[in-house]
């Protein structure tokens, strides 16, 4: 019997923990057969300043993540969800980092394998124009669901 996946996608305050960023948004959406069957969405408070560059970009300010949940409890809640889902991302090198970095700060364990969709694309769409999330969508006639740069869109 197939097992749900998970999506996800954070936003952040830089590109990577290892430079000192932190999440400021966590989405994950399961799917069981290609079906969406839940979604977790929620802005965390880090303590983390967010850049003017990345507010103008994700429409996330300073205030919102400082009325948001703690970083810690936000992950814990996000661990229970995924359970032991595989992962996927849009460029999961880059999600699988915050995943293990932000679960770290919370005390937990971040042990899922994670499958990267830009590699996929690639392999199944070399005639695209480019490979970023929504020039895919564009590519392949699909409708926007969001604001860019927001983990649930």
């Amino acid at each position: 019997m197939p097992q749900p996946i998970a999506v996800i996608d954070f936003e952040t305050t830089g590109m990577g923990p290892g430079q000192g960023a932190r999440a400021t948004e966590v989405a994950i959406v399961l799917l069981d057969n290609g079906v969406v069957v839940d979604r977790f969405q929620s802005l965390m408070k880090t303590g983390a300043w967010i850049p003017p560059f990345i507010t103008q970009l994700t429409g996330i300010t300073n205030a919102m993540v400082n009325a948001a949940p703690q970083a810690a409890a936000v992950m814990r809640e996000a661990a229970r969800f995924v359970g032991n889902a595989p992962m996927v991302a849009h460029n999961a090198a880059f999600d699988r980092k915050f995943w293990q970095a932000e679960l770290a700060l919370a005390g937990l364990p971040a042990p899922h394998p994670f499958a990267c969709t830009v590699l996929l694309s690639r392999r199944l769409y070399p005639q695209a124009p480019s490979h970023k999330l929504g020039m895919l969508v564009d590519y392949h006639g699909l409708p926007r669901t969001g604001q860019a740069h927001r983990a649930l869109a």
